[in-house]
This record gives C-alpha cells, sequence and structure tokens, in this order.
C-alpha cells in the first residue's frame, strides 16, 4: 500500500507522454495472471466481494488490458484537443493559446462492489499530472497498481497514494484539502462525501446505475439470431453477481408471444454462463435474499401474474413479468423479463420505476429502440454480452476522462 504525504507536483515536470508510456507499461504488466501482485490481488478481492476467482481474473482482465498507451492518447486527444497540451500553451486559430493545467489534489473514493473502479480516475489525474489519493476498498487492489508504477518510475511515488477505506469511515471523511472530488457508491452517499468537500471543489459523482436490455421481435423470430443474442445476455447477468452498473437487471422483450420462449431460452444460458462464472461464496443473508424474490414469484405465479424460473440452489432467479408491475429485484444474479409492444412500453417501465440507466443493449440497432434508449438516460448503447466490458476510452457515466482533472488557461499575450 503506498501511504504517507505526497510531495505536490511530482508529476509536472514530466512530459505527458511520459506519464501515459509509464502508466501502460504498469498496466500490461498486470495482465499477467502469474503477476504475484496480481495472484495475491485475486485472492484478496474473491475474499471482500465473494465472487468466484473466474470472475476476478476475467474483470481485472477487462480492467488493465484495455490501458495501452495508444488508447490513454486517443481518449485524451479526443477530449482535449493533443497530449502536449498538458505540458505547455498551444496555439489555436483565432483563439487564445490554451494550456491544460493540473487542478491540482484528486481523491477517489472507491465502492464496495465494482472491482477496480477507482483505478480509471486515477490514471487519467495522473495523466493530467495531478497529486492522487485514493481511498481504496479493503483488497488494497490500486495500492498494489501503484507499487508496480513506483517500480517504473520514482516520480509516480511521490504522486499517488492510496489509503484503506470503509464504508464506517464515510461519515467522517474529511476532504477539504483536495481541489477535485471522485466518488462512487449510492446516491445518499455520495450527497455525505459532497459535504465534506471543499466549497471551491469540483465534485464528481457516480451514484447507483443499472443497464437493460430490449430484444426484438425480429431477434426473437429468429433461433440463430436469439441463441448468441440471450447468450450474451446470460454473460451480463450473472458476472458479478448483478451488483454493478453495467450489470443486466431487467431484459425487455418485444411482442408478449415471445415472452416464454426468450426467458426458457435465458434460463439455459445462465446454466452456461454459470460454468464459466460460478457463483462464489456468497453470505447466508444473499441465499435467502433470492429465496425471498423466489417466493414472491412462486406466489404471484400463482395468480397467473407471472412465471419463476430459477433453481433449487437459489442461485439465480429469472421472473417473468407478464404485467409489467413489479420492479427488477436488483439481486445477485436475478432479472425481471418483462413483455413490451414497442420501444416507448420499455420507457414507460423505467420512467415508472424510476430506474437511473448506465448502457442499454439493444437486439437490433433499430431507430426506433435506439431513439427510446437514449430518451431513458442511458449514456452507453452497446451490444448483448458486452455490457461488463466497456471500453477504456468511454464515457463513464456520460462524463469525460480526463476533462475533470484539468484547469484551462488562456494565454493572449
Amino acid at each position: 500500500m503506498v501511504a504517507g504525504p505526497l510531495k505536490r507536483h511530482a508529476l509536472r515536470a514530466l512530459p505527458a507522454q511520459s506519464i501515459i508510456d509509464t502508466i501502460a507499461e504498469a498496466a500490461h504488466a498486470w495482465t499477467d495472471r502469474a503477476l504475484p501482485a496480481r495472484v495475491d490481488a485475486v485472492a484478496s478481492i474473491a475474499s471482500r466481494t465473494g465472487y468466484s476467482r473466474p470472475v476476478v481474473e476475467f474483470a481485472l482482465d477487462q480492467l488493465f488490458g484495455p490501458i495501452t498507451p495508444n488508447a490513454l492518447r486517443a481518449t485524451i486527444t479526443a477530449e482535449i484537443g493533443s497530449v502536449e497540451v498538458l505540458d505547455r500553451f498551444i496555439s489555436q486559430p483565432s483563439r487564445p493559446d490554451v494550456y491544460a493545467s493540473p487542478i491540482g489534489s484528486v481523491c477517489i473514493i472507491a465502492s464496495r462492489t465494482t472491482i477496480g473502479v477507482a483505478l480509471l480516475p486515477a490514471v487519467y489525474a495522473m495523466c493530467a499530472k495531478c497529486d492522487v489519493t485514493v481511498k481504496d476498498r479493503e483488497d488494497q487492489l490500486v495500492g498494489a497498481f501503484f507499487r508496480t508504477l513506483t517500480e517504473q518510475g520514482d516520480a509516480f511515488a511521490h504522486a499517488a497514494r492510496a489509503q484503506a477505506f470503509s464504508s464506517t469511515a464515510e461519515d467522517a471523511i474529511d476532504l477539504s484539502e483536495f481541489q477535485c472530488v471522485v466518488a462512487f457508491g449510492k446516491n445518499e452517499t455520495l450527497s455525505r462525501i459532497r459535504g465534506a468537500c471543499a466549497s471551491e471543489a469540483r465534485f464528481v459523482g457516480f451514484g447507483a446505475r443499472a443497464s437493460v436490455g430490449y430484444i426484438c421481435n425480429e431477434t426473437a423470430q429468429d433461433s440463430k439470431a436469439l441463441a448468441p443474442t440471450v447468450a450474451g445476455a446470460a454473460r451480463d447477468l450473472v458476472l458479478y453477481d448483478s451488483e454493478g452498473c453495467m450489470s443486466l437487471h431487467v431484459l425487455f422483450v418485444e411482442n408478449p408471444a415471445n415472452l416464454e420462449s426468450v426467458a426458457r431460452e435465458l434460463e439455459s444460458a445462465v446454466g452456461s454462463a454459470a460454468r464459466e462464472f460460478p457463483v462464489g461464496e456468497r453470505d447466508a443473508s444473499v441465499a435467502l435474499h433470492v429465496a425471498g424474490i423466489k417466493a414472491a414469484a412462486a406466489f404471484r405465479q400463482s395468480l397467473g401474474n407471472g412465471t419463476i424460473l430459477s433453481d433449487d440452489a437459489h442461485s439465480y432467479a429469472i421472473v417473468i413479468d407478464r404485467i409489467a408491475d413489479q420492479p427488477p429485484p436488483f439481486a445477485p444474479r436475478c432479472i425481471n423479463v418483462v413483455p413490451v409492444q414497442r420501444p416507448g412500453d420499455a420507457l414507460h417501465y423505467l420512467e415508472k420505476y424510476d430506474i437511473a440507466v448506465e448502457a442499454f443493449a439493444p437486439s437490433e440497432p433499430r431507430e426506433d429502440v435506439i431513439k427510446k434508449a437514449i430518451e431513458s438516460g442511458a449514456v452507453r448503447l452497446t451490444r448483448f454480452g458486452e455490457l461488463q466490458k466497456p471500453p477504456a476510452s468511454g464515457h463513464h457515466g456520460g462524463r469525460p476522462q480526463i476533462a475533470d482533472f484539468i484547469r484551462w488557461i488562456d494565454r493572449e499575450l
């Protein structure tokens, strides 16, 4: 774990491209599953989250693999014009010269669930030459990565630190020393964290969100198209026990006549996905929660209002909500399958239950479906099977990657 006081402005003497290359080199080292630091991290993450090791390994592959020099440079260039503007004033036609100065000290507070969620903001904050403090979860993943960074470049030992952090520390946290605070968590948690920031600090909050899917009638009627679509949906459901904002919590099926067949296909696909990504060590309360969802769905089934598909071990629950009158269960490996006649019905359901949408996966890129997906507030449109693999260059929560960590300076001299 990297700790202790930071040496202010340690990265400012380095060219931005050098910082990018060093970070990417360290990330590449973490793509090696035999790296001792990664082996230790996998064990620690599995212990903290209860996820099985195949799930944790998948998460780390997705986390570190996309962090390459080309990806970082392309993202930075797309957002602020060039990498070089992080080093010096750049001339612009018909505008003042401009320089992207570091905003200052940045604090990033990780969430309890998503593995390594604080890493990418930390990476881009360092690319902006900020001093970075991460309030890390008990598995100390970011702290372990920072140690790898310091082996690549001494400046990082003074510019980046990670501190153990738990939810019990949120109420007493003091963030007044930071110019920018990034936080992940429940909305009420974000409110408390925002209150601990300096009045002039920039606050970037990522609250609770969910992802949804939409199977179009033409897909449901085509068995060759449906099978891979549902296989992708099953993977999006089982990964991370449905706890992340990229997890699939609602599956809309166009044309109620398709509902039963799609749900049965999904049940079969969940079995296959669970073999690839098995259930980890669950707390007894989790199994009870899933059992309660099953019991409630079974009661509604007895009244003719739906169907419950599950297994005896309470490892998953697929609730066919025939009259679309139940909110998603938001429980591990549980999903509502909801019939709709048209995309507007899906939008009505999301609005009715006040579901903040992160990603929307349509089975077909139909214009009417895309339009309603955008109206739902989704900030990412992707394919089934890709929900849990967001690109490092994307806009998580609809926000930029590096722009929050800079302060623009115009030179008119």
